[in-house]
């Protein structure tokens, strides 16, 4: 009975470390995706890698407003977002790095990798 209940919780152990040590895809994990979620005062997910073109970006419903400004990049810039509650936000991007944030909500950042 005992070395049952053991080995329970040594498998229950192993599971929340491999958990813990898992890629997230959160607010500060990253991905490998096109689509950013905006949503209670974040980008999701953010640092990202994509490819050359096309990114969007999605409000969550249901949202606080939010907008999506461009603070570094490569070239010119593309044109902010406006500040919306729920909707999509296209931008096209080249090869380098961009950071942006919401003015609206302080702390809300968010960084593409174009590859």
């Amino acid at each position: 009975m005992q070395l049952a209940r053991l080995a329970v919780a040594v498998a229950v152990g192993i599971g929340v470390i491999a958990a813990c040590s898992s890629s997230s895809t959160g607010p500060s994990g990253g991905g490998h995706t096109t689509n950013i979620s905006v949503r209670n005062n974040s980008f999701s997910p953010t640092p990202d890698t994509v490819p050359v073109g096309q990114v969007t970006f999605t409000w969550e419903t249901p949202s606080n407003g939010h907008n999506v400004t461009w603070q570094t990049g490569p070239g010119t810039l593309p044109t902010k977002s406006s500040t919306q509650t729920s909707g999509t936000y296209q931008a096209t991007l080249q090869l380098g790095t961009y950071t942006y944030h919401c003015t609206v909500h302080a702390g809300m950042n968010g960084t593409i990798v174009v590859q």
